[in-house]
């Protein structure tokens, strides 16, 4: 049997493999640790639907002569959902309200709320909520949903633009026990919120690097390996909420100064560096 990928020929020997199941198995396998996807499959030029997929997977490999797969990958999945979900926004706020509910279920049905859900559960959950009046409005999740579509499609834009945001948090940061200390506890609780926002955002456009090959021997960031940074980044941030909640301005303060400003730092440049 032939296997191309993505019309190309696959350098795959097939060994214990019997079915088409076993096949397409040892493939998701070796292509999901980036995050990739099959998203279509033609047998001996025949293509094969996602309903009947149930149906060839036991079929035998040597009645097969060519397979192709197609493969996708994380961020074009996530660029079509993203971009699907935006429209849907816009469809949604001008719509009258009794043609709301069905924008919402077409949205449901569709393959770019299943990815999301699976992937991206955070904006699938608040995009349920949106469609169901239940949270911000439409026109609010849309500027959400082109955030994190840039994100995924001009990486490197997204960073550059970034910097002096990052840059004025982590003064914010080594500025917050000040703050504390002298009562101005509204700009205190802002500068937290800034950062945690800041902080996710550089967490996913890393994950969208990782999702493209970079594997955590590649790179270091501030010396160690990318997962006991990030480690140690969530141990600061969880000692920062304990010192806030228990209004120990000192902790708090000292955490926000030495620890998690210049995490942020390191982590944007390395980001940086990446990119």
């Amino acid at each position: 049997m032939n296997i191309c990928i993505n019309d190309k020929p696959a350098d795959i020997t097939l060994d214990t493999e019997k079915t088409l199941g076993d096949v397409l198995a040892g493939v998701d396998m070796w292509i999901s640790p980036s995050g990739n996807r099959i998203t279509g499959i033609r047998i001996d030029d025949g293509e094969v639907s996602g309903d009947g997929l149930a149906a060839v997977f036991d079929r035998s490999i040597a009645e097969i002569k060519k397979l192709e797969i197609e493969v996708n990958s994380w961020r074009e999945l996530a660029a079509e959902a993203l971009a699907e979900l935006l429209e849907t926004c816009v469809l949604f706020g001008n719509a009258a309200f009794d043609e709301r509910k069905q924008i919402a279920d077409d949205w449901e049905k569709c393959s770019a709320a299943r990815f999301l859900s699976s992937d991206i559960s955070e904006i699938h959950g608040l995009a349920r909520r949106v469609f169901s009046g239940e949270d911000i409005p439409a026109a609010n999740l849309a500027i959400l949903a082109e955030e994190r579509l840039r994100e995924v499609v001009d990486t490197v834009s997204e960073i550059k633009n970034s910097e002096n945001l990052v840059r004025t948090i982590a003064e914010r940061m080594q500025a917050l026990p000040l703050d504390m200390q002298t009562g101005k506890d509204q700009r205190a609780a802002e500068t937290i919120q800034l950062f945690s926002g800041i902080g996710e955002k550089l967490f996913r456009i890393f994950f969208i690097y990782k999702s493209e090959g970079l594997t955590p021997e590649e790179r270091t960031i501030d010396g160690i390996s990318p997962r006991a940074f990030i480690e140690g980044f969530d141990a600061a941030l969880g000692e920062l909420s304990e010192a806030y909640r228990n209004q120990d301005t000192v902790l708090a303060g000292d955490i926000a100064e030495y620890e998690l400003a210049p995490r942020l730092l390191k982590l944007f440049e390395a980001l940086k560096d990446i990119a």
